[in-house]
């Protein structure tokens, strides 16, 4: 992994509950405000028509006062559906976030900013990179992620969800240049070969880089793979060979345990004595036999082995 991952500074500021109550007391409280206060406004007209203006005005003044701080009470009132939340701030102070689903009441005079907190997908684009051995690949890979924090989400970085966008191709792209697409040797990681070691790897980077934004990594998959449209050709033909060489082998193998186990079973029974020469000539003629891609043509040889 980079260490550049792990240089973000320490973030400011950590999600915290915010003060809050059920909302279904604080609408009763309100509602009935607002009806007290229509009460009072219409008592006092009653009032004024019959010739009590002192009487009549401060009633008037006490119900439009109620009917205002009932408003004003009825705007802290919040609607916090699954898998959202609210970030409180009280004249540009950080003062909690609201979890808790359902019908929910803070201080009024809070601005109260809405942020999702379910999974997220981001897809990015086939991008175009060298491998670690310097050819042209395309890859793309999906991201599936949260909010875990929400204030570090909303304060520490500009846009989080640019941010996870942008953090989530510079991450695939230094790990396409950390590792091979196809490993020269048996025992390297490779793209193709190591998906989930690699994908492992990727989370890991993503988790580092996103940390300071308050996001959570879930899951992340290579969706595309492969070599580059102006290289695929002679890739392809590498691989064709590769697997040829790794089929002979396998077959030279097979082809000496079985000359191996016919020269003993001849030297066991004794039915045939054969020198060193006529062992060399059976050998050479069973692993043309055995190793040949077409089928052998026999020869009768109507003289000796050594004519």
């Amino acid at each position: 992994m980079s260490d550049n991952a792990n240089d973000n500074p320490e973030p400011r500021v950590h999600e915290v509950p915010a003060t809050d109550i059920g909302g279904g007391l604080a609408l009763l409280l309100g509602l009935g405000g607002l009806l007290l206060g229509a009460g009072s406004i219409a008592l006092g007209a009653t009032l004024g028509s019959e010739g009590r203006t002192p009487a009549s005005a401060a009633l008037v003044t006490v119900g439009i006062l109620v009917i205002l701080a009932s408003f004003i009470a009825m705007c802290g009132l919040n609607t916090i559906a699954p898998g959202q939340a609210r970030v409180v701030q009280l004249f540009g102070r950080y003062r909690g976030t609201i979890r808790t689903e359902g019908l929910r009441w803070t201080n009024p005079f809070t601005s109260r900013t809405k942020i999702s907190t379910r999974a997220r997908n981001h897809e990015t684009a086939v991008m175009k990179v060298n491998d670690a051995y310097g050819n042209p690949i395309e890859l793309a890979a999906v991201v599936v992620w949260r909010v875990e924090d929400t204030a570090q989400a909303m304060f520490e970085v500009e846009d989080f969800q640019e941010f996870v966008a942008t953090q989530t191709e510079a991450a695939v792209r230094h790990i396409a240049i950390e590792y091979p697409y196809d490993a020269h040797e048996d025992d390297a990681l490779s793209l193709r070969g190591n998906a989930e070691e690699i994908t492992e790897k990727l989370a890991a980077e993503l988790h580092a880089r996103v940390e300071a934004a308050g996001v959570r990594i879930v899951e992340s998959r290579f969706t595309h793979l492969a070599y580059a449209p102006e290289i695929a050709s002679a890739m392809l033909q590498r691989q064709q060979a590769g697997a040829v060489v790794a089929a002979r082998k396998l077959i030279v193998e097979g082809a000496v345990g079985m000359v191996e186990q016919a020269l003993e079973r001849i030297s066991e029974q004794g039915f045939v004595e054969l020198d060193e020469e006529r062992k060399a000539a059976m050998v050479s003629n069973l692993m043309v036999v055995l190793c040949g891609d077409r089928a052998a043509q026999p020869v009768l040889n109507t003289g000796t082995l050594y004519q």
